[in-house]
Parts: C-alpha cells; sequence; structure tokens
C-alpha cells in the first residue's frame, strides 16, 4: 500500500473542500427558487428572503472557508509536516 504524499493530501483536501462548497451552493439555488415560488403564490407576505439571508450568510461563510481559510490551513499543515520530516531527519542524521 502506498502512502499519500504531503502534497496529494493537501490537493485532495482542498478539492473536497471545495467540492462541499459547491454541493452546497447547488442545493442552495434550486430550493430558493422552490421557496420564492411558494412564496410569490401563497400571497401570505414576503418571508423567503429571511430564509435567503440566513442560509446565504451560511454559504458565504462556507465559500470562505473552502476558498480562503482551508488553503491558508493547509499550506501551514504543509509546512509544519515538512519542517517536522526535517527534524526527524536531521535527528536521525546525528544518531548515525
Amino acid at each position: 500500500v502506498m502512502k499519500e504524499s504531503l502534497h496529494d493530501v493537501r490537493v485532495r483536501k482542498e478539492y473536497e473542500a471545495i467540492r462541499g462548497f459547491y454541493a452546497h451552493f447547488l442545493v442552495f439555488v434550486p430550493v430558493m427558487l422552490l421557496l420564492v415560488v411558494i412564496d410569490v403564490v401563497s400571497g401570505s407576505g414576503m418571508w423567503v428572503h429571511w430564509i435567503g439571508i440566513g442560509w446565504g450568510i451560511g454559504l458565504a461563510l462556507h465559500a470562505y472557508a473552502a476558498f480562503v481559510l482551508r488553503p491558508r490551513q493547509m499550506a501551514r499543515w504543509e509546512r509544519d509536516q515538512i519542517e517536522a520530516k526535517d527534524r526527524r531527519g536531521a535527528d536521525s542524521a546525528s544518531v548515525a
């Protein structure tokens, strides 16, 4: 069994974060469209915007996490892993 390289792990996690955002977005759009139709047809007053605002804030935070936070976290994690590997290599070289 071959281990994933640090780069492969980082790329996979970044891809999963972005894919998760797009899945969230692809649910948000049709559900909101359906709710707008229900709101307009029912004529019970405009309430759908409250759902759109709340869910939209959640979607915006998800986008920030996937496109801004995740790459920063992964870069920091990758740097830490490389530094730890360098330390282990230096430790084993000094023992020999």
